[in-house]
């Protein structure tokens, strides 16, 4: 019997990014162009993507895997600076969902766990008026606070531990296992009205572990 073998999906370059006949495709276009920068040019402010109200236009098949990948219809988006340039108009609704949103239109696409992957992090002072800053896999620098807060959750799989970071809006950072290791490494106990609980500080704040 003749074997037949499955092709391997391709990395995606701008090049073949869609033809929408909207402001997406200035952006795929802006894509092309700065995916080919030198690394290390000045980095674009963020958009104001919360005050923008645009029309839903639709799902493409574009997915944030769980390993902090892109892919677009299956295959990987090859170019970082690509990646980083949609990253900037990401925007997770009250709905649940995530949008690359423009001035004019709102596009659905699928993540599969969070945003984006914590893959470093910085410790300064301890205890109380520990800070921790962590870095994600595309440059967003988060220093944990009350305003950007860990929060923990347990694998369905495993059981295992999966702190998460808010990046900004409703956007969230898992933090990488190697990071995850590092971080509970900081955890102390402490008592509280609840009994005994491992805490970890950042910014004046105590975040919880769950038991």
């Amino acid at each position: 019997m003749k074997k037949t073998e499955k092709a391997m999906p391709q990395p995606v370059d701008a090049a073949v990014m869609p033809k929408t006949g909207s402001s997406l495709d200035d952006l795929f276009a802006r894509a092309a162009s700065d995916s080919r920068l030198i690394e290390g040019a000045k980095e674009r402010s963020l958009p104001p993507v919360e005050r923008w109200e645009p029309d839903f236009c639709g799902n493409i098949d574009m997915v944030i895997k769980a390993d902090g990948r892109w892919h677009y219809m299956g295959s990987p988006i090859s170019r970082p600076a690509m990646i980083r340039l949609f990253s900037t108009v990401l925007r997770k609704d009250a709905d649940g969902r995530t949008y690359l949103v423009t001035p004019v239109e709102k596009i659905g696409i699928s993540v599969e766990d969070a945003h984006f992957i914590a893959v470093e992090m910085n410790i300064l002072g301890e205890g109380m008026t520990q800070q921790l800053t962590f870095r994600t896999n595309l440059g967003d620098v988060i220093e944990v606070s009350e305003k950007n807060p860990l929060r923990f959750a347990l694998d369905d799989d495993n059981n295992g531990l999966k702190p998460y970071i808010l990046v900004r809006g409703r956007l969230e950072a898992l933090v990488s296992r190697a990071v995850t290791y590092d971080l509970v490494m900081l955890a102390e106990e402490v008592e509280m009205e609840e009994g005994t609980a491992m805490v970890i500080y950042s910014g004046g704040t105590a975040f919880t572990l769950p038991c």
